[in-house]
């Protein structure tokens, strides 16, 4: 028997668990993480109401400190595991389903091209395979660094990424674009890749992820950053990028419905270093999408886009000033689990 095509689900597809890394005071926020923990618990909490949240901390001590924060246990599950940083998108596996079996991709993570400490890190992906919380479920390993915000599926055969990223030599200095399309290919069910050659934003360390770019969404539409302030030094990198979108099509040959999301004004940490704010980093979950604002005049209009993008979702507005200072959002923080995969009936004891 001929084994069914690879999958990659949509992420507006039904999803059985979302997963976040609460963030600690040996981490990277510093001085700053009891506005992040404000917003983690605003997330969480949003989460929880619509499906189940893991939620990975530190140990015995962190858990109880985060469920004081919580409003309710209530979908919440907690799994004891060291990890450096708390941007799971890149750290968690890629689920994919093939033969109606389900398996976690455990891809290398390098800390962004060898930017950070990873070696945590790159251990979860094992440990949440192990971990029991998953069920009929199988793992396929790879020495090949991808990160999770790096590309997008609309779930129908075709990835978006750039090339800055996925080509850059800090990531896989051995591979070749063609070989790099092949793995993709072979192992997400990409029938075919869509390169953007596209810079990051300022203050993104991801060497351009595609999440804060360009996002599909239902209905054959890609949500993209756009900018048309000329002074704003992006406006001429989106302006190119908004032609390559124009000019990309699905697997059926259909041009993509384009749908600009705004850039907000600058935002500048205290050093004064521009960060990445921007609205493609949402997070669909079920029922609803999850828009990053910023106490922009733009967050009213981003949030009327993704409105159109999905009318049978609520969209709810999360403050996200605090996360970017750390370089991400919404989007970063998590990573969803298709249905069927995560099972709250085997929630085992924590895990080290």
């Amino acid at each position: 028997m001929m084994d069914s095509p690879v999958l990659l689900p949509a992420e507006w597809e039904i999803q059985s668990a979302i997963l976040i890394a609460w963030p600690h005071e040996q981490g990277d926020f510093g001085d700053q993480l009891n506005s992040v923990e404000e917003t983690y618990q605003l997330i969480a909490n949003t989460i929880a109401n619509k499906q189940p949240l893991i939620i990975l901390c530190k140990n015995n001590n962190h858990q109880k400190h985060i469920e004081d924060l919580l409003q309710s246990r209530e979908n919440i599950f907690f799994l004891h595991i060291s990890y450096n940083d708390i941007w799971v998108r890149d750290t968690a596996p890629l689920t994919i389903k093939q033969n109606n079996e389900y398996y976690f991709l455990n891809f290398q993570f390098n800390g962004w091209g060898n930017k950070y400490p990873f070696q945590d890190d790159n251990a979860i992906n094992s440990k949440l395979f192990k971990s029991g919380l998953f069920t009929n479920i199988k793992i396929k390993s790879f020495d090949f660094v991808l990160e999770g915000g790096s590309i997008e599926s609309d779930g129908k055969g075709t990835l978006l990424t750039t090339r800055q990223c996925l080509l850059n030599k800090n990531r896989n200095p051995k591979f070749t674009q063609n070989q790099i399309a092949s793995i993709l290919r072979h192992e997400l069910g990409a029938n075919q890749i869509l390169w953007l050659d596209q810079q990051a934003l300022d203050g993104d360390d991801t060497d351009a992820h595609i999440d804060t770019l360009a996002r599909f969404c239902p209905g054959n539409v890609v949500a993209y950053t756009s900018c048309d302030n000329t002074d704003d030094n992006h406006y001429s990198g989106l302006k190119n990028m908004e032609e390559q979108l124009r000019s990309c099509t699905d697997t059926q040959g259909k041009p993509f419905d384009l749908l600009p999301l705004p850039l907000p004004a600058p935002i500048y940490d205290n050093s004064g270093q521009r960060l990445p704010a921007n609205y493609c980093n949402f997070l669909i979950i079920n029922g609803a999408v999850l828009l990053p604002v910023y106490n922009d005049p733009k967050d009213d209009f981003a949030y009327h886009q993704i409105s159109c993008c999905f009318p049978d979702h609520e969209i709810i507005k999360i403050p996200c000033l605090p996360l970017i200072h750390q370089f991400g959002s919404l989007h970063c923080m998590t990573m969803q689990f298709p249905e069927k995969v995560f099972n709250p009936y085997t929630y085992p004891p924590c895990i080290n």
